[in-house]
């Protein structure tokens, strides 16, 4: 089950924060505090959505970009 959408988004904008702290203080182009900052944003923009999605019938105007891997 989905979190309380105001949690959601709590996490979500730390977690926008913390990868925005990451990235600034970002130690060559293979940070592993970066990449573990872009994981966790990954997770909360999941978790925001699908609070949303199960509480409201509510979509976010934009989705996750795919790897091209």
């Amino acid at each position: 089950m989905a979190k309380d959408s105001r949690v959601a988004l709590q996490h979500f904008i730390a977690a926008l924060e913390n990868h925005l702290s990451a990235t600034m203080l970002r130690r060559g182009a293979e940070d592993p505090n970066v990449d573990r900052a872009y994981l966790l944003l990954q997770e909360a923009f999941l978790d925001y959505e699908e609070s949303l999605q199960d509480g409201y019938e509510e979509l976010l105007p934009f989705e996750l970009a795919e790897d091209d891997d």
